[in-house]
């Protein structure tokens, strides 16, 4: 019989603007700032940007940075039941905690895809992230730390199984399925809006048809795939062009447009603007 491996909570705190690992790993969750980080698994690719978090379940996984600046990672990794026993506080009666505190716990598993940084979760990340230095050997500190983390991860997870119900089936299996392919092909698109990505490339990768990822991303997201890409791009585009060390041929180019002409045409359909006249506009106000 295979004696079960034990594992701990702990925090890796670094800094680097280039680095790339690849292995196996427990649940845990990825924020990054100053730049992004690009992971792989067997569910597909996930870019990992400063207002979105990666959350990863048990499984082997790659991870790469490649930036110009320094990228500041911290990243919370959980153990084996941590979730579980932290969701059957939440869930079941103050009787049935305290008749049965040590009851089997329910194998729980989460949607693995990158989620939007709210509010609440970035201060307590923020505050975790200053006093860690300080307090990395305080057992007691940290361990009430990841279980207000994890109430923050069940929370996430509770709004994403919501998501569920727009996903137009009876059976409950395939619902969380599709749901996960849908998730699969947004964080492609979230990964590689840069580059000159197709419809084909992104149902390729959720393992569905272009009509059915069509009809199903639109029923989970609210907007097509095309209108998500061409959000993520023209949200880039507004910080580049605040940036006047980029010409706005250079960021329509590195943005994935076919043209500058393509590119102010998409800006100014988002916008109400030409690029030009919101750069202007920009450095005015600063």
């Amino acid at each position: 019989m295979m004696k079960k491996v034990e594992t701990t909570n702990f925090i890796l705190h670094a800094k680097s603007d280039e680095f790339y690992w690849e292995g196996d790993g427990q649940l845990s969750i990825k924020t990054f700032s100053g730049g992004r980080a690009l992971y792989k698994t067997d569910n597909g690719f996930f870019a990992v940007e400063e207002n979105r978090y990666l959350l990863l379940n048990n499984g082997d996984y790659t991870i790469a940075i490649d930036e110009e600046q320094e990228v500041e990672s911290f990243c919370l990794f959980f153990q084996h039941g941590f979730a579980e026993e932290v969701y059957q506080t939440l869930t079941n009666t103050t009787n049935q905690l305290l008749t049965d505190p040590y009851r089997d716990k329910e194998s729980l598993g989460f949607f693995e895809k990158t989620y939007e940084m709210n509010k609440s979760l970035f201060l307590q990340l923020q505050i975790m992230k200053q006093q860690y230095p300080n307090r990395k050997y305080d057992k007691l500190w940290l361990e009430e730390q990841f279980h207000g983390m994890m109430q923050h991860l069940l929370t996430a997870h509770q709004i994403a199984e919501k998501e569920l119900e727009s996903i137009h089936m009876l059976r409950n299996s395939t619902k969380v399925e599709l749901y996960r392919r849908v998730a699969t092909a947004d964080d492609f698109i979230r990964a590689f809006y840069k580059e000159p990505i197709q419809l084909k490339d992104i149902a390729k990768e959720a393992c569905m048809s272009t009509n059915h990822l069509l009809r199903t991303y639109k029923q989970v997201y609210g907007i097509t795939p095309h209108q998500q890409l061409s959000k993520l791009r023209i949200q880039e585009a507004k910080k580049r062009l605040a940036d006047i060390e980029w010409s706005i041929t250079a960021i329509a180019l590195d943005l994935g447009f076919q043209s500058p002409a393509a590119f102010s045409k998409a800006f100014k359909l988002a916008i109400g603007c030409s690029p030009l006249d919101y750069r202007k506009k920009v450095i005015l106000d600063k």
